[in-house]
């Protein structure tokens, strides 16, 4: 049986992030991953440009996954929030807060490379193909029964298996959650004037319209689209021909980028709200999406994650240098304290605020214009707000103010 001090379920970016920063520390590191090595080293487009703020940003430059990332990432300096057809109500310039951008633009399967590059990097040994049939828990330690007959001991399970987490269903843990009853149509359009790395965030009656900068191709200039419906127009919309798409989606985007083209495939996903009932059991702790799935109306999802991660390695590597059990329940508890107000805080700002927005309702629609007007007459307030987009207050991790552990 082979001894690891930690055992990562989920070589994507939260689990592979966890893993490199404790690794870098000298923690003893494994990960398990289901996906098959041909997928994992050359993913495919989902057609999703994931936001980083600054701290998670940071996070990753400490993990030595940024300078895998950096030729793909585009700065946002600016955001501009409208709501419905209404002029632009609330203006975020990123010099009121600094020389820092308020995040970057990736796509999806970048990040994913990325994250793969970085454990072969650190010679962190990677599992593929292969899953967890069994468990067992004792008070010392967690072992690990896999698919190749192999068999893992490890002083802490860290579960990065994504929303369905079969590693937190094996834990019994619960969650709690809902179906908004809308879709996300992600993709990736081609246009002929500059974005000028502006990120547009427009809230109509289905929900958010986001038009997100992306680095530039060969071919021209490029943004992301997150287009929020409800299910079943979601349904009918991804039903249609390119080019009666590309008009719908035209008429959403307006003329201020000149011409659009797709300049990928579309893709469409079921927007749910879920969160575990707790982040940590006996030697086992949830990050990323195994522990919280939100809605994409903040682009805050794999920022949430990534904060996961970083509080998760800093309590372990600071446990182990103190002699402390990386898996028991002085270090865990300490986890999940830390993340917790952070998580429940940044769950129901999201999941109020597509409440708040997606609905036609006269009355909150003249409630949230006034809201964002004052805001936008108020300096103290939207840099308040632009420094919690960017993931810089409060209690921070070491990793996510760029700092190594």
């Amino acid at each position: 049986m082979e001894r690891v001090d930690v055992l990562v379920i989920g070589a994507g970016p939260v689990g592979a992030l966890t893993a490199a920063l404790m690794a870098q520390a000298g923690v003893r590191v494994m990960v398990i991953e289901a996906g098959e090595p041909q997928i994992l080293s050359a993913p495919a487009s989902d057609g999703r440009a994931i936001a980083l703020a600054l701290s998670a940003k940071r996070s990753l430059d400490v993990g030595g996954f940024w300078t895998h990332l950096s030729p793909f990432a585009e700065a946002i300096l600016d955001i501009q929030v409208t709501d419905g057809n209404a002029p632009v109500l609330l203006h975020y310039d990123h010099r009121h807060v600094g020389d820092n951008p308020f995040g970057w633009i990736v796509e999806n399967e970048e990040i994913k490379s990325a994250a793969l590059k970085r454990l072969k990097e650190l010679g962190i040994a990677v599992k593929s193909s292969t899953i967890v049939e069994s468990w067992e828990f004792t008070a010392s330690a967690a072992k690990a029964t896999l698919s190749n007959g192999e068999r893992i001991e490890a002083g802490l399970v860290v579960a990065a298996d994504g929303r369905p987490s079969p590693t937190r269903q094996a834990a019994g843990i619960k969650i709690k959650g809902w179906d908004y009853g809308q879709s996300a149509i992600v993709c990736a359009i081609g246009h002929e004037k500059p974005h000028n790395n502006v990120a547009y965030e427009h809230f109509l009656p289905s929900g958010p319209f986001a038009i997100l900068p992306m680095t530039a191709t060969q071919t021209g200039y490029r943004s992301g689209i997150v287009w929020t419906e409800k299910r079943h127009l979601g349904t009918a919309i991804m039903a249609q021909e390119d080019a009666y798409f590309l008009g719908e989606l035209s008429e959403k985007v307006g003329d201020f980028l000149g011409q659009i083209t797709l300049a990928g495939p579309r893709f469409a996903y079921p927007l749910t709200f879920q969160m575990a009932e707790r982040t940590i059991d006996s030697r086992l702790a949830l990050v990323g999406d195994a522990a919280h799935g939100m809605h994409p109306i903040a682009g805050q999802g794999l920022n949430l994650g990534i904060r996961d991660a970083a509080a998760l390695a800093q309590v372990v590597v600071e446990g182990a240098r103190l002699g402390q059990d990386v898996g028991g329940t002085a270090v865990l508890e300490r986890y999940q304290r830390w993340r917790r107000f952070d998580t429940g805080m940044m769950m129901g700002v999201t999941d109020g605020l597509n409440h708040l927005f997606s609905n036609r309702n006269p009355l909150l629609t003249a409630a949230r214009d006034i809201g964002l007007l004052a805001v936008a007459h108020c300096p103290p307030a939207k840099r308040l707000f632009s420094r919690h987009a960017m993931g810089v207050v409060g209690d921070l991790p070491r990793p996510l103010q760029g700092l190594p552990l």
